[in-house]
């Protein structure tokens, strides 16, 4: 029947703002005497309460445990990566734009924390949530399967379930960077990158791929290094690659940790190794070598991310097919000009 409202053995804010058509965070402000809250519409929340029985004394103590509606839930993979505390910071200015507040989780990229941690929030009865995902499987992050928590991802496309997504254009800017590569006559160039399952990783691998495909090149498997994790586990496999009797003479960073540790091996190695990588930095420019980044905005992922969600939690109803946003990249270059490769047979 339309209009009914779900049975539960207690109602929660959403019933509520679903029965009086308005957004879960208005109930809350509502119920809190909020001055931003009309008079009319906070007689209608009122009306709500009664009518579903709602408890107000339930309100009061979940008010008083942080179990407020005003909160969203933010799940990544890594604190320890630059990225994550960006995306965080984009997703904390939109909003406090709506007077909501951030809570946040780190999953170390262990799918089954990641269950844990979204749980928590659901039993916590945030409005919602943004993940970037640890697995390849999202059917748990299903609204239906989260009480109707509704869900966007971030940084990685949803698979086993219809979410809102916010992506970066991780293939076309490997290919544009890898290009440039190639363009200044580079044959030989390695791809260091984390585990080729990350979704992020695969489409940076595939871009490099397909640059090199384009200029009639093949990839080297010998000069291939994936699961580089940190710093110290891609200087490593960067310093092995070339210090191989046929080197390359460019490498390509799968991301600005990846970067970093080639950095190092390029300065105790060869020099003059050209290097292009994913993901710009802090200090970058301050290094003394010629580098190449894809450069994008992290904090407009999580503002994009936010923007999305709570559009799901302000129209509750609304049956608008999944949306998918994509922050475009550009290339930027520090140091000395980028290097035409020496002769290589």
């Amino acid at each position: 029947m339309p209009g009914r409202v779900r049975k539960q053995s207690s109602p929660t804010m959403t019933d509520v703002a679903k029965h009086a058509g308005v957004a879960p965070m208005t109930v809350s402000r509502a119920l809190q005497d909020d001055p931003r809250v009309l008079p009319a519409t906070r007689a209608k929340v009122l009306a709500s309460v009664e009518a579903l029985g709602y408890r107000l004394n339930e309100v009061a103590r979940s008010l008083r445990a942080g179990q407020s509606s005003d909160l969203l839930g933010l799940v990544v993979t890594n604190l320890a990566n630059p990225f994550y505390s960006q995306l965080a910071l984009g997703v904390d200015s939109l909003a406090a734009e709506h007077g909501m507040k951030l809570v946040l989780g780190n999953t170390g990229e262990d799918p089954g924390r990641e269950k844990e941690l979204v749980d928590d929030l659901v039993s916590r009865r945030v409005s919602g949530i943004i993940v970037v995902p640890a697995g390849s499987d999202h059917a748990h992050l299903r609204p239906a399967v989260l009480d109707g928590t509704p869900v966007v991802l971030a940084a990685r496309p949803p698979s086993g379930a219809d979410l809102d997504c916010v992506l970066v254009d991780d293939f076309g800017g490997s290919l544009a960077a890898t290009s440039l590569l190639t363009a200044a006559g580079h044959r030989r160039i390695g791809f260091l990158g984390p585990s080729p399952n990350l979704w992020t990783s695969a489409e940076r691998f595939r871009g490099f791929s397909t640059a090199l495909a384009e200029s009639g090149l093949a990839v080297d498997e010998r000069h291939v290094r994936f699961g580089l994790r940190d710093i110290s586990a891609a200087e490593r496999a960067a310093a092995e690659l070339l210090q191989l009797p046929d080197p390359p003479t460019a490498l390509f960073t799968a991301n600005n940790r990846n970067t970093i540790g080639a950095i190092r091996a390029i300065t105790g190695t060869r020099p003059g190794t050209a290097l292009a990588g994913f993901d710009d930095f802090e200090l970058a420019d301050m290094l003394g070598v010629s580098l190449t980044v894809v450069a994008y905005d992290p904090a407009e992922v999580g503002v994009q991310a936010a923007r999305l969600l709570i559009d799901r939690i302000s129209h509750p109803d609304d049956d608008t097919p999944p949306q998918r946003t994509v922050v475009p990249t550009t290339l930027t270059h520090y140091g000395q000009p980028l290097q035409p490769a020496p002769s290589q047979t």
